[in-house]
């Protein structure tokens, strides 16, 4: 039996494009890890992906995982249009290629050990763990340039994705 896992996850950016930050707040067995990074010059969504991914990235073992996110572009993108983008080579219904085709990528890869239920929640309407993982990601955001963790220990960072 594949053990149960949380998953809160958030990205933001500071402009669109602009620095960047995520958070994932891990719950396995009654403790807790939250862990989150940032990039220099990225968008909203890019950081949501990284979230959702370094979340799932985190994990030892296959878990049955219940991942909440307040992006609609994430849990969209994984339950109803990913399927659809592979089959045509990855472009969109109409045609264009699919952006963030590399976080997907690493997205569908993270997920495929899992049981994975993709939970969206409303974005800033006070469900806690939604709020906790919003605050962290707008400080690695913040924190963008200043070389600084924003808990005072090294950041976990996600590779250059431009």
């Amino acid at each position: 039996m594949r053990e149960p896992v949380e998953i809160y996850t958030d990205g933001a950016s500071r402009g669109n494009p602009g620095p960047g930050g995520w958070a994932a707040l891990l719950l396995f067995r009654g403790r807790e890890r939250e862990i989150g990074g940032r990039e220099p010059w990225t968008t909203n969504n890019r950081m949501e992906l990284l979230a959702a991914i370094h979340g799932l990235e985190a994990l030892r073992r296959p878990c049955r995982v219940r991942l909440v996110t307040d992006s609609t572009y994430v849990r969209d993108g994984i339950t109803r249009w990913i399927a659809g983008w592979k089959r045509r080579g990855w472009r969109t219904a109409g045609g264009q290629p699919v952006k963030n085709v590399d976080l997907w990528h690493r997205l569908d890869e993270a997920a495929s050990g899992h049981d994975v239920d993709w939970v969206w929640t409303r974005g800033h309407s006070g469900h806690p763990e939604n709020e906790r993982v919003d605050r962290r990601a707008r400080a690695e955001a913040a924190a963008v340039g200043s070389g600084a963790s924003t808990d005072g220990r090294a950041a976990e960072r996600a590779g250059s994705s431009g």
